[in-house]
């Protein structure tokens, strides 16, 4: 298959899936927190911003099992299967979402979110298929440009959620849906059968022996998941909990939500577009530099006023678009001997593991001050940056030792 037609497709399957993802960061904020009650934000007489917690949680949950398991999955299934199959359910996953939100059904709206999360953790098997197939410089700047598109969906599921409300809250879902569905449909006839491991397990006993965690087994891939999950844990608290913060301090609604996001999602998209050129710096300590200037970023949202917040929201999205393409590059080159597939995995498990503890630690911390959320993610991610320059400096004092 033509590599450029093949970055191609994964990348705007990578832009819709994301796209469904962050559909709802800008509708729950105000969907909870604007004083008007519903059957949502009134569930058992819990506090609003308790339910949101959860609600922005369960999501990342289902994230977390299917990038733990579909990753691994796929190297013996075939990723063609898998994403076709992924993609499908997600369009499923969407329509729920829509018809709980005409219910006002607090329970169905968690499982459609919980289902759509599951499904759509298929983005180690993008990212896997690129490194396999993909040969030379320009695998990089496939993995980059794959990264921009998830960035991008980022962006166009925001803003496709605040300009299409007029037409009904439900309406951004049932274009996710129909847009997911024109994927799976080019994922058809774009890519080619592929082949499979032989046949010696069934799926579960495949997932259970081959999951991402697995990996955790040997000391570098722990170090890699810990540094990763500080910084991660960073970024979540920052694209989890800056809707709220923008009602709180600016009574921002849905639409004006977006647009801020807009602006970050769309630097880290045009960034994404260069950040894979290759660098004499090594990788850890050239993701070290990016962590500690997006800490910065985060920071200056807990600390600062709706001016300086807005603006290092959207500022963030330049040194994140750098570190996940100096990460994931050097992984990949790193870590290949464990199977793109599970390594790929691992990133994204991790990054969904730091959704969920972050939502469940927000949804304490905002009752006391949404502030303080953002402060402690800021200060993960800069110990992020200091564990990934102290260990890429361990790696180079060992180096020269051993030469």
């Amino acid at each position: 298959m033509n590599d450029r037609l093949l970055i191609a497709t994964l990348c705007g399957l990578g832009l819709l899936s994301t796209t469904g993802a962050s559909l709802p960061y800008p509708l729950l904020a105000p969907l909870f927190a604007d004083g008007g009650a519903n059957g949502l934000n009134t569930f058992l007489g819990l506090p609003p911003k308790l339910l949101l917690g959860i609600a922005l949680m369960v999501n990342p949950v289902g994230l977390l099992l299917g990038s733990a398991v579909l990753g691994p999955l796929a190297d013996g299934l075939g990723r063609r299967r898998a994403l076709l199959l992924t993609t499908v359910g997600a369009a499923i996953g969407h329509v729920l979402t829509a018809l709980a939100l005409v219910l006002e059904s607090y329970v169905l709206f968690l499982a459609a979110r919980f289902v759509t999360g599951l499904l759509e953790g298929n983005s180690s098997v993008m990212r896997a298929i690129v490194i396999e197939h993909v040969q030379g410089p320009l695998r990089n700047h496939a993995l980059s440009w794959l990264n921009g598109a998830f960035y991008l969906g980022w962006l166009v599921g925001p803003l496709l959620a605040g300009l299409s409300m007029a037409g009904g809250i439900t309406l951004p879902f049932y274009i996710a849906a129909g847009a997911l569905l024109l994927g799976a449909l080019c994922v058809a006839l774009s890519l080619p059968p592929s082949s499979v491991a032989p046949a010696g397990h069934g799926w579960w006993e495949t997932a259970r022996r081959r999951h991402a965690f697995t990996l955790l087994g040997h000391l570098p891939l722990r170090t890699l998941f810990t540094v990763h999950l500080a910084y991660t844990c960073g970024v979540a608290a920052l694209y989890e909990f800056f809707p709220l913060w923008l009602v709180e301090v600016g009574g921002f609604d849905a639409r004006e939500i977006a647009f801020v996001n807009t602006g970050m999602c769309a630097l880290m998209t045009l960034t994404a577009l260069f950040a894979g050129r290759a660098s004499a710096v090594e990788g850890r300590r050239r993701a070290a530099s990016y962590a500690g200037v997006a800490a910065l970023a985060i920071l200056c949202v807990g600390v600062g006023n709706l001016l300086v917040g807005i603006l290092a929201i959207i500022a963030f999205g330049l040194p994140h678009a750098f570190y996940n393409a100096a990460l994931q590059s050097w992984s990949a080159d790193e870590f290949a001997v464990h199977g793109q597939g599970s390594v790929m995995g691992l990133l994204s498990t991790t990054f969904c593991l730091a959704h969920i503890l972050m939502a469940l630690a927000g949804a304490v911390l905002t009752l006391v001050d949404t502030r303080a959320v953002l402060v402690a993610g800021g200060l993960l991610t800069a110990w992020a940056a200091f564990g990934l320059r102290s260990w890429s400096l361990r790696s180079a004092h060992a180096g020269m030792e051993n030469g």
